[in-house]
Order: C-alpha cells, then sequence, then structure tokens
C-alpha cells in the first residue's frame, strides 16, 4: 500500500477526478477539489454535485431576512458524505471570517455562518461554492485508492470550480492533464 511518504507531492489543492469505474455512489462521475491532505488523511470538496437545495432555501433555514435575491437560485452542493449537515464554503480570500482555513493564496474554506450572512447582502467574496458535507479518507487511504486506479488527480484550477459549468467539471478537470475521460472504459486495470 502507497503511503503519504512515497508521494512526491502534497494533493492539497489538487482536483481527484473519479475514473469511470469508480462505481460508489456518493463519487461517481464527481470532481473533488482536496483542501487538505497530509499524513493524517485527505478533506475534500465535491465540486460538481449540486443538490435539490438552493441558497434562498439556506437563507430561511438559518434565518437570514431580505437577502439578494439573485442570490435565491445558487445551488448548494453535496460536498461528500461526511458530516452532511455540516457546511462549507470555498471561496476567494476576501474578508475576515469567525472560522477560515486557508488554502493557497487564491482559495479559503470557511465553515461559519458568518460568511453565509455576508454572502447573502453582497458583501461576501464574488466566487464561493457552498456545499453540506465533505469527502474524507483517512491516514492511507486516499493513496491507497489512488494506487488501485479508482482516481486521477492533478494540480486544481479555480476557473473550472467557479465559471465552468457544472456538467462539464469532470471532463474540464480531466482534460487539464490531457485526459479524454470520456474515451476510458469503466473497465480499465480490472482483470
Amino acid at each position: 500500500m502507497a503511503t503519504f511518504t512515497d508521494l512526491t507531492d502534497n494533493l492539497t489543492n489538487h482536483f481527484l477526478i473519479a475514473m469511470p469505474g469508480l462505481a460508489d455512489p456518493n463519487f461517481y462521475h464527481t470532481v473533488t477539489y482536496l483542501c487538505d491532505h497530509n499524513q493524517d488523511g485527505a478533506m475534500g470538496l465535491v465540486i460538481n454535485r449540486p443538490m435539490d437545495l438552493m441558497l434562498g432555501e439556506l437563507f430561511d433555514y438559518l434565518n437570514i431576512p431580505n437577502p439578494k435575491i439573485e442570490l435565491l437560485d445558487v445551488p448548494i452542493y453535496q460536498g461528500g458524505p461526511v458530516q452532511t449537515d455540516r457546511g462549507f464554503v470555498l471561496h476567494k480570500p476576501m474578508g475576515q471570517w469567525e472560522a477560515t482555513m486557508p488554502i493557497t493564496p487564491q482559495l479559503e474554506l470557511t465553515m461559519s455562518q458568518d460568511i453565509i450572512e455576508a454572502i447573502a447582502y453582497g458583501e461576501g467574496p464574488d466566487q464561493y461554492l457552498i456545499a453540506l458535507g465533505y469527502a474524507g479518507w483517512g491516514s492511507g487511504q486516499l493513496e491507497a485508492e489512488l494506487a488501485s486506479n479508482a482516481w486521477l488527480n492533478g494540480p486544481a484550477e479555480s476557473t473550472i470550480i467557479f465559471d465552468k459549468p457544472i456538467d462539464q467539471r469532470w471532463i474540464a478537470s480531466a482534460a487539464l492533464l490531457g485526459v479524454q475521460i470520456s474515451q476510458i472504459s469503466p473497465d480499465v486495470g480490472h482483470a
């Protein structure tokens, strides 16, 4: 089994692109942005799985009155199968929030309600992705999945997260690596 020290790079700020044969319904045809990766494991957000929940409904749930009307139909994402009742905001740096983890100089992850309130009134970051839940891996688990060819991985680009249409993110993230993922057989690597 591959271990963290076997990797040449830390995979923070990388995309995990589900291979076509990855049958786990939580990750089928997904792109996961890795927010943190270290010897203890990894944490990321699925960036192409919108829920049947819109930002307006979240504002109502959080009792945020009179939000900007153009935000009501912004989708909330299913960030992963872990802690699905907890919210995460992946965003460009802007403002000071109660619970923010810097990822890169261009991206941060905030886990506090104050950023949602700021977004509601047009005082938050211009670019953001709001997710419920996250994808998590224990020590060595992600490395084992990479070794078994469950995922492609490569450096992330914020334009795919924030600008690319949702239904194009899986193909576009693989294309960053020069891979036409739709042309890969789901049975690759299985005897």
